[in-house]
């Protein structure tokens, strides 16, 4: 689950993490009953879950981030702002449309810095990976100048040691002044992600002040789903119109789902499965619409939900069905479906491939059904035959 900047930062205020004062408001009104400190310079940040926010676009031609010497000129962005459209090149071509604005007063400083926690797959433990060039993207520089990115991994039993924050500070060119402010910073930083269950913290940039200080100039925080049954008051900060309807429909009812561009609707048990059939459809030439887990204990009501959640979207033109029935009965999944298909009524082509425990019994099933289906006998043979049916 994302955060918006202004969440994260609530969230890591408590960390003991060097952050400037700001408020976040949904309206106008809201920013005149707000109490913000007298300033030289204040920045107006739009909220939405996507990056390049500064370098984007509104419908008046400027970006997500700006900047106001007074109140009354923030005020101003604000109500420009609000309600609008902001498109960069991490949204959809049509943009996200800006609910919530963030105000937070300036500050001066010297160097941008790129740093962020991520969990590293190999080794299992947390690693900080830096920049000395921050406030850009981070992906730019990963492809022209990848020599650039340091990556440090900390084991979890040793924690963070001196010698860990030497080499990120030299890696950062900081001089030797920096060494205990960055030994505070990265150890805090770490509480923070840990007790948090967090996927991913980036602070991009993270700036060095005058004084030899560093100061969090903007945070971004993905929590763990699987952990959000132990944060009740994180996952209350859900921004429900950041997501897809149809994904947040789908937790509800326990179903993994991310839907797709494509047209060819996935109904899976397991996500390596799921991986291997929407890349066979791709190989063959079609394109998935989704990503579908029922899951390895699929009830047929979940089954049912599945299936008519595919045929809400209104890009799917054919659906394909493969079950490897382990846990996962196939005369399950043929219940689920019939009763999907005899609810919401079936306008196109499904292929289903069944292969496992009850196979017989679910193929039976769907013959004895009446549905307009195709039965495949394996992936390759279900991929070409939904891809035939949608292009026919």
């Amino acid at each position: 689950m994302n955060l918006h900047e202004y969440q994260a930062k609530q969230l890591l205020v408590a960390y003991d993490l060097p952050l400037l004062k700001g408020v976040a408001v949904t309206s106008l009104d809201a920013f005149d009953a707000a109490v913000l400190p007298e300033a030289n310079l204040y920045v107006v940040k739009a909220q939405i879950h996507a990056g390049g926010r500064g370098e984007g676009k509104m419908p008046d031609g400027k970006g997500g981030v700006r900047f106001a010497k007074t109140l009354e000129e923030a005020r101003a962005h604000i109500e420009a702002m609000l309600g609008n459209l902001l498109v960069t090149k991490q949204t959809v071509k049509e943009g996200k449309q800006v609910n919530t604005i963030f105000i937070e007063t300036g500050a001066a400083f010297d160097q941008q810095i790129y740093l962020s926690l991520l969990v590293d797959r190999q080794t299992g433990h947390v690693a900080f990976v830096s920049c000395a060039e921050g406030g850009t993207s981070i992906e730019d520089v990963a492809e022209a100048s990848p020599e650039k990115i340091c990556t440090l991994t900390i084991d979890p039993l040793m924690g963070i040691l001196p010698h860990h924050v030497t080499q990120k500070r030299q890696a950062l060119g900081l001089d030797k002044t920096f060494q205990k402010p960055l030994m505070a910073l990265m150890t805090n930083l770490l509480k923070a992600f840990i007790a948090n269950d967090m996927a991913m913290l980036e602070i991009n940039p993270l700036v060095t002040t005058a004084d030899n200080q560093f100061l969090l100039l903007d945070a971004k925080v993905s929590i763990d789903d699987n952990a959000l049954y132990r944060h009740p008051a994180i996952a209350a900060m859900r921004d429900a119109s950041e997501e897809d309807a149809m994904e947040l429909e789908a937790i509800e009812h326990d179903l993994n789902y991310i839907r797709l561009d494509g047209n060819v609707g996935c109904m899976v048990n397991g996500a390596g499965l799921a991986m291997a059939t929407m890349d066979t459809i791709q190989k063959l030439g079609g394109e998935p619409a989704n990503f579908l887990d029922v899951g390895g204990g699929a009830t047929k009501e979940k089954v049912t939900k599945a299936f008519q959640l595919i045929q809400s979207d209104s890009n799917v033109k054919g659906i394909l069905v493969n079950i490897f029935g382990g846990i996962m009965r196939c005369d399950v999944i043929a219940e689920g479906i019939i009763a999907a298909v005899k609810e919401s009524g079936l306008s196109i082509p499904l292929v289903v491939r069944l292969a496992g425990t009850n196979v017989e019994e679910g193929k039976k099933l769907l013959a004895e059904s009446g549905l307009p289906l195709e039965s495949a006998d394996s992936l390759t043979d279900g991929a070409h035959r939904i891809i035939a049916a949608i292009r026919s």
